[in-house]
């Protein structure tokens, strides 16, 4: 009996020590230990963990060579699973930290495309549609001769193309509900477009959301 208790407790012992050392606080270590755990995590499909080691890094290394290169590692892997706002936010931390240097190129060619990507449906966030093409715009006039010009340069002609199908929709809209004057504005917004005789293949928008849009 006394041999079962001992064994009983030597059980309990251990599992609550394997649960201390997993749940242990790790801090005050070198840089290079929590950029591995990032990328160690990446690996292993855990994106979470992997944010949680970037922030352990930030905070004890906040001068570390090694936050750029972690930045932009961080906003592929989400970029990869469809994490667009938390890639975007990686991409935002790079360019307000390094914005002034020459990879700051390639980050912002990230972000536009991120944006590009996040897209889910038709007429749905105007906002973001009309700040990409913002972006692509500001990006080819300021790097001109980037290898990224052609890549941005078709994203700018579907972005556009998206605003035209949104423009002429809200036309409609309102030429449905007999508001003429504002019916004119948004057509003659579309009319003025240099990609309004395009043919353009028409997003698909499914039946229970024809019930709301059409």
């Amino acid at each position: 009996m006394k041999f079962k208790n001992f064994l009983l407790f030597s059980f309990v012992f251990m599992l609550f020590s394997g649960c201390a050392d997993k749940n242990k606080v790790v801090y005050n270590k070198p840089a290079i230990y929590w950029y591995e755990e990032i990328i160690k995590s990446i690996k292993n499909y855990n994106l979470e963990e992997a944010d949680d080691y970037y922030t352990s890094l930030v905070s004890e290394h906040v001068a570390s060579p090694l936050i750029p290169e972690a930045l932009l590692i961080l906003a592929q892997a989400h970029m990869q699973e469809e994490e667009y706002i938390l890639a975007n936010f990686y991409l935002d931390e790079y360019i307000k930290r390094y914005g002034n240097s020459k990879i700051s190129e390639y980050a912002k060619f990230m972000k536009i495309k991120a944006n590009f990507l996040s897209f889910p449906s038709p007429n749905r966030n105007q906002k973001l549609l009309l700040d990409t093409i913002r972006q692509t715009k500001e990006f080819i006039q300021r790097y001109p001769d980037s290898k990224y010009r052609p890549m941005v340069e078709t994203m700018y002609v579907k972005l556009k193309l998206g605003e035209d199908f949104l423009v002429k929709n809200i036309a409609d809209l309102y030429d449905r509900l007999d508001k003429q004057k504002a019916a004119k504005k948004y057509l003659d917004e579309y009319n003025s477009s240099p990609f309004k005789d395009a043919k353009m293949i028409k997003p698909e928008i499914p039946w229970y959301r024809k019930l709301f849009e059409d």
